[in-house]
């Protein structure tokens, strides 16, 4: 899994920086915002298929993306905010589901920085660490052991 390879980097190998990284024009965020908007047009929240069944994982991220754009109607603006977003859900369940990772940011250890990788020109921004870092380290873990 994701989480037991970026354990075994940081716990084993002495990782000490974590990059999640999301990057434009991705056809899962875009295809997710594509039926989140379809569905609001319909007045449906029930998947129409079968890929809209495989992308209703992503429905938060760009339901979050739209508030935040606080009404932009274009479906590119919101796959755009709801790939940045999703960065940083990524961060969120690392440190929800691994203790350990979680530990060692909370102690310094390691730090985790979301970033955006963009296709058309190969550059990399960083968003930094997640906005509610502080409030993540303070949560128990999402997974019994």
């Amino acid at each position: 899994s994701m989480v037991g390879s970026l354990e075994f980097s940081v716990n084993a190998l002495g990782v000490k920086l974590v990059v999640v990284m999301g990057h434009t024009e991705c056809g899962a965020i875009k295809g997710a915002t594509a039926a989140m908007l379809s569905a609001q047009e319909r007045g449906a929240q029930e998947p129409q298929s079968t890929l809209d069944t495989m992308l209703a994982g992503l429905r938060p991220v760009t339901e979050q993306a739209q508030r935040d754009l606080q009404g932009s109607e274009s479906a590119e603006d919101i796959a755009a905010a709801a790939t940045k977003h999703n960065v940083f859900v990524g961060i969120e369940k690392l440190l929800l589901y691994s203790k350990s990772i979680r530990e060692k940011v909370k102690s310094g250890e390691v730090e985790i920085h979301g970033a955006l990788f963009d296709i058309a020109t190969g550059k990399v921004q960083f968003l930094g660490q997640h906005p509610r870092l502080s409030l993540l380290l303070s949560m128990k873990s999402a997974l019994k052991r």
